[in-house]
């Protein structure tokens, strides 16, 4: 890879990061000349790195008003939802056909280390759910997939939820539920616990979102 690409995807990653973590707020305003002299490259690679951020929804470019960090649209994260259970839960079956006794304790010792680490302030829990959840989906067998997975999981409003600790809470107990149903080898129970998993997030985005928990959109004519 060319040391040009290789500048654009590093902001790619890095904007997306702070994008996630709430750095950078929904609604701010990010300009080309502030990011390049903040990341020390020329406007090229910047330019290119939010195109594809804006190919992925995280940010959006108004005329005459330059980019900004996307605001929140409930009918696009329902549908987003909506295709991760569809396409997660099937990843994770397939997964569990494919888990070996190695991968099931790299899995448990990922679950001990987020129990360990709950109220430290410095522990990247977004990037500990990820790592866990695609752990799995890397598994499925089909790469190509787990991309398109990957895709989604960067347009969620994950920022919105990192600071809620009873949904944290509920979501370690929901993922030692999923590696419990590995651990027994049964596909069927591992899709199931995935899709709940989901759901409980959904509901729990929602509530922040609307206050209230709604009709789940999956299950809703």
């Amino acid at each position: 890879m060319d040391d040009h690409r290789t500048k654009r995807d590093q902001l790619v990653q890095e904007i997306r990061r702070r994008i996630v973590s709430g750095e950078y707020p929904r609604g701010s305003k990010l300009g080309q000349d502030e990011l390049a002299a903040q990341f020390g490259v020329s406007i090229t690679p910047v330019r290119e790195a939010l195109r594809l951020l804006e190919n992925e929804r995280l940010v959006v470019s108004e005329p005459h008003k330059g980019v900004r960090v996307s605001g929140i649209d409930l009918e696009r994260i329902d549908a987003a939802y909506v295709l991760r259970r569809l396409t997660e839960s099937f990843a994770a079956r397939r997964a569990a056909f494919r888990m070996s006794r190695h991968d099931l304790v790299v899995l448990t010792q990922m679950l001990d280390a987020a129990d360990a680490a709950a109220g430290d302030a410095d522990f990247d829990s977004y990037e500990a759910n990820r790592a866990f959840h695609f752990y799995i989906y890397e598994r499925c067998g089909l790469p190509e997939l787990t991309k398109r997975i990957a895709e989604m999981w960067s347009s969620f409003p994950w920022d919105l939820m990192l600071g809620d600790a009873v949904r944290t809470d509920d979501s370690r107990h929901e993922h030692r539920t999923i590696v419990e149903a590995l651990h027994r080898g049964d596909a069927d129970d591992v899709a199931r616990a995935l899709e709940n998993h989901l759901a409980g997030g959904m509901t729990a985005l929602r509530s922040h979102l609307t206050g209230s928990e709604g009709e789940d959109p999956f299950d809703a004519d």
